[in-house]
C-alpha cells in the first residue's frame, strides 16, 4: 500500500515538474516522507480493523467502522501534515515552496490510498488478516454477537495498560521528568547557525570535494566563495569612486584580496571581486557581508550617486538564510494556529489542541537540538559518515518543522481520537486516558519503529542536507512516540481532568462538526424500503 501510494505520488511530482522547477532533492525527501506516512496510515487502519474482527464484528461492517473512525483520524492527521507543509510558501523562496508542493502531494496520495484502496483489499482478504490462532476466536465472537448475546472483551495490551495506569496516577512526576528531558535535548538549538552546504561539506572521496580543497589550499579558504560587488555609477558615470570602494573593502580584515575594478563597455557599471579570508559557510563570512553592506560601503559612497550591491553565490546563500530566519517565527505561528483550529473542530475542545501544539513544539525543539549537536557541534558525526561539522542548511529548520509538526499530529490524533471515543462512550477522563493509551500504544510503537527505520535509512546518503533531514525526523519521531505520547500526553490529560473536553457554548454552535467516532451513523442502518407488494397491500 505504502509503495503503491509512493509511486503514484512521485509520478504526480514528476508531472508537476513540467509546470515548476522541482529541486533534485525533492524525490528523496518525498520518498522519505511518503514511505513513513504511508506505512503508518495503513498500519493504523489495519490494526483497528483487526481489533474489530477479534471483537466479533462482521468483516464488511468492520471495514465501514474502521474507515469512519481510524480512517477519519488518518484524514485529519494527513490533512494536518499537508497544511503544515504547504505553509512553506510563507518562506517566499521558490526552492522551498517547490519542496513543500512535492511533499504535500506525496502525503495526500498516501491518505487517499489508505482510505480507498486499503479498505477494498481488506474486503478481499476477509478474516485472513488475522493470525490463524485468532481466527477461531474471532469466528466464535461473531457467532456470539449474531445470537444477540454480550461478549466479554478481554482487556489486551496489559503491559501498556499498566504503564498508562502508572503515568495517569503519577502525573506530576511524569510530566516534570519528561519535560526536563525534552528541554535538555533542546538546549543546543540556542546555538543554531543557519548556512548553506556546498562542495566543502561533501565527502572527501568525491572529486568535486577534492577540487574544492585544492583551491582552498592553494588560494585560501575564501577563494571558493568570492563576493561580487556590482557598482552602478549613476548618471555621472564617474569611475573615480571605484578605487576608494576597492580600497575600503580591501582594508577590511575579513578580506584576503580584491581584484581591480572592471568597467563595462557602456561605462555605467563596474564589477569588483573580493575574496574573503574565511570559508563560504563560516559565520565570519556572513558577518563580513553584513559589515560591508551596513557600514563600509555606505561610508565610501556617501555623497556620490553610485550604488553598490553585493552578490555571488555566497552572498545569495546568506540572504536566503536571513530571509528564512526573519520568517521562521511567523511560519511557526501560522502552522500552529491552523492546526489548533483544525484540532479544535475535530475534538470539540480548547485545551486539547492547545496542549497538542505545546507538546509538538517541545518534541520538535528536541529534534532541532540533536541536529545542531550532531551537525554543527560535530558530536558523533563520524557515526553518520560526516567528515566535518557543517552549518544547518537554511531551509532545513523550516522544512523540518513543517514535516515534524504534521507527523507529530499523526500520533496525537490517533491517541486522542481513541481517548475521546472512550470518554464519549461514558468512561471517566482518567479511565479514558488509560484505555485509549493502552489500546493504541502497541500500534503507535510499531508505526514509530517503522518510520524511524525509514528515516535512518537516508542517513547513509552522501548529501549532508538529506542526512540532516533523516537524523532530525528520526529523532523527532522517536521522542514523540516515547517521551511525549507515552508519558507527557497522558500525564497532562490526567492533570487537567474533565476540563480537557470543555468548549464554550457559543463556540460549539459556530464550529462545523467533523465526527471521528462515526459509530452511531454506521450502526443506525436505514430501514429497507417497502416492496411494491407491501405498498399495494397497504393501499
Amino acid at each position: 500500500i505504502a509503495i503503491f501510494g509512493l509511486v503514484v505520488g512521485l509520478s504526480l511530482v514528476g508531472l508537476l515538474g513540467a509546470v515548476i522547477d522541482i529541486p533534485s532533492v525533492a524525490p528523496r525527501l518525498g520518498t522519505m516522507i511518503g514511505l513513513g506516512v504511508g506505512i503508518d496510515y495503513a498500519l493504523f487502519i489495519l490494526s483497528r480493523h483487526r481489533d474489530n474482527l477479534e471483537d466479533g464484528v462482521e468483516n464488511d461492517l468492520s471495514i465501514a467502522r474502521t474507515n469512519a473512525t481510524a480512517g477519519m483520524a488518518v484524514v485529519v492527521a494527513g490533512g494536518t501534515v499537508v497544511v503544515a507543509i504547504l505553509g512553506l510558501q510563507m518562506a517566499g523562496i521558490p526552492f522551498v515552496s517547490a519542496l513543500g508542493y512535492s511533499a504535500s502531494i506525496v502525503v495526500a496520495i498516501a491518505v487517499l490510498v489508505a482510505i480507498t484502496l486499503l479498505p477494498a483489499l481488506l474486503s478481499f482478504a476477509g478474516p485472513r488478516v488475522l493470525a490463524r490462532s485468532h481466527r477461531k476466536a474471532a469466528k466464535a465472537a461473531a457467532e456470539t454477537v449474531d445470537s444477540g448475546e454480550t461478549i466479554e472483551v478481554e482487556q489486551g495490551h496489559s503491559g501498556w495498560v499498566r504503564w498508562a495506569h502508572w503515568v495517569a496516577y503519577h502525573p506530576w512526576r511524569s510530566a516534570i521528568a519528561s519535560t526536563l528531558v525534552l528541554l535538555v535535548l533542546a538546549i543546543p538549538v540556542l546555538d543554531m547557525r543557519l548556512g548553506q552546504a556546498d562542495a566543502g561539506t561533501d565527502p572527501i572521496s568525491t572529486t568535486h570535494r577534492q577540487a574544492y580543497d585544492l583551491l582552498a589550499d592553494g588560494f585560501g579558504d575564501g577563494f571558493n566563495g568570492p563576493l561580487l560587488l556590482t557598482v552602478d555609477l549613476g548618471e555621472s558615470r564617474d569611475p573615480s569612486i571605484l578605487e576608494p570602494i576597492a580600497q575600503a573593502v580591501n582594508d577590511d580584515p575579513g578580506v584576503q584580496a580584491v581584484a581591480p575594478p572592471e568597467i563595462n563597455d557602456a561605462g555605467d557599471t563596474a564589477l569588483i571581486v573580493a575574496i574573503p579570508t574565511t570559508k563560504p559557510q563560516d559565520e565570519a563570512t556572513s558577518d563580513l557581508v553584513h559589515n560591508l553592506r551596513d557600514t563600509t560601503i555606505p561610508e565610501v559612497v556617501d555623497g556620490s550617486d553610485a550604488t553598490v550591491l553585493i552578490g555571488g553565490p555566497t552572498a545569495s546563500f546568506i540572504d536566503q538564510s536571513d530571509k528564512i530566519s526573519d520568517r521562521l517565527l511567523w511560519f511557526i505561528a501560522a502552522v500552529v494556529a491552523v492546526s489548533f483550529l483544525l484540532l479544535m473542530i475535530v475534538f470539540r475542545s480548547l485545551l486539547v489542541p492547545l496542549k497538542a501544539a505545546a507538546l509538538n513544539l517541545l518534541s520538535i525543539g528536541a529534534a532541532y537540538g540533536v541536529v545542531v549537536a550532531v551537525f554543527q557541534w560535530g558530536w558523533g558525526r563520524s557515526l553518520i559518515g560526516l567528515d566535518e561539522a557543517v552549518p544547518i542548511a537554511s531551509f532545513v529548520p523550516m522544512m523540518m518543522f513543517a514535516i515534524l509538526f504534521g507527523l507529530s499530529m499523526d500520533y496525537e490524533v490517533f491517541i486522542l481520537s481513541r481517548i475521546r471515543e472512550e470518554y464519549v462512550g461514558g468512561r471517566s477522563n482518567i479511565d479514558s486516558v488509560i484505555e485509549g493509551l493502552g489500546a493504541t500504544a502497541k500500534v503507535i510503537t510499531a508505526a514509530a519503529l517503522i518510520m524511524i527505520s525509514v528515516f535512518l535509512g537516508f542517513v547513509a546518503s552522501d548529501d549532508p542536507v538529506v542526512k540532516m533531514m533523516g537524523v532530525g525526523l528520526a529523532t523527532a519521531v522517536a521522542v514523540d512516540a516515547t517521551i511525549v505520547r507515552m508519558v507527557l500526553l497522558p500525564a497532562t490529560m490526567s492533570l487537567v481532568g474533565d476540563a480537557n473536553w470543555w468548549l464554550p457554548g457559543w463556540l460549539e454552535r459556530i464550529l462545523p462538526h467533523l465526527d471521528i467516532e462515526g459509530e452511531p451513523e454506521i450502526d443506525a442502518a436505514p430501514e429497507p424500503a417497502p416492496s411494491d407488494t407491501e405498498n399495494l397491500t397497504t393501499a
